[in-house]
């Protein structure tokens, strides 16, 4: 368990919400939480610096609210990804401190912070940037993600190469940024152009966004994975999670690197 878990742990005893029989047993828990349809992986955050992510798709509502009491007994923030309306309907009244993205269709639920301390975010700064309004879903996804991480985003929405003009006008906001999320569908060209305007990592994700000869986003795909700009990596279609998630670690680890003096 983290120190900071710990800490929090031991601040929730001296105000009274947590007994020192509870206290033990969550303190005793080992890596692994068996909920008996999930294992649930506690020692993550240790290993890779943040937390087990729960999928949602063929989840019942009753496993997803045991691997949830599971992650917050352990005292880390809960986040969900492709959670359904259905789902978050029923899980919502259980867990009320909870927030439903239906875009993004992200259920995340943050720890309230311990009394005069404030929480110490991951930091650093990632633009998320879309070609169309049509890839804002999939978006969404990755700001959730990255504002789960504790990672400030800026959003550029509708910058695609149809509109030239519209990319250089919004250059500015991508200053001085750890990392670039692009997401586009159709035939995928925007991770190149912005690739070859900035700085840092460009992480690419291509979505199923186009017509039939898109192939639902494997032209997008492909055309990523060819991309000459070299500081282009690409994700899977549609998965804003994994785009967002890559670059809040290139952020944080960024932000962890001490300058040259």
């Amino acid at each position: 368990m983290e120190r900071e878990q710990i800490t929090r742990l031991a601040e929730n005893l001296l105000r009274g919400e947590l007994t020192i029989a509870e206290l033990v047993e969550r303190l005793a828990t080992g890596p692994t939480a068996d909920v008996g349809v999930a294992q649930v992986d506690l020692d993550r955050q240790r290993r890779c610096g943040f937390p087990e992510v729960v999928y949602g798709p063929g989840k019942t509502v009753a496993t997803l609210e045991k691997i949830f009491r599971a992650l917050i007994a352990a005292g880390v923030d809960v986040l969900a990804t492709r959670i359904s309306s259905d789902q978050a309907a029923a899980i919502g009244p259980l867990f009320p401190t909870g927030r439903y993205n239906p875009i993004a269709r992200t259920f995340r639920i943050p720890l309230a912070p311990a009394a005069g301390r404030q929480e110490s975010p991951a930091g650093g700064h990632v633009a998320v940037v879309t070609a169309g309004t049509s890839d804002l879903p999939v978006a969404e996804e990755a700001m959730e993600t990255l504002g789960w991480m504790g990672v400030r985003v800026t959003m550029i929405a509708d910058v695609g190469v149809a509109g030239p003009h519209r990319l250089p006008e919004r250059l500015p906001a991508m200053a001085g940024v750890d990392a670039v999320v692009v997401i586009a569908g159709m035939e995928g060209a925007l991770p190149s152009v912005v690739g070859g305007y900035v700085d840092c990592p460009v992480i690419a994700v291509p979505t199923s966004i186009g017509y039939g000869a898109s192939l639902g986003g494997i032209a997008a795909l492909l055309s990523m994975l060819n991309s000459c700009a070299a500081n282009v990596s690409v994700v899977n279609i549609d998965a804003g999670f994994k785009g967002g998630y890559v670059a809040g670690l290139i952020a944080r680890k960024t932000r962890k690197v001490a300058p040259c003096v």
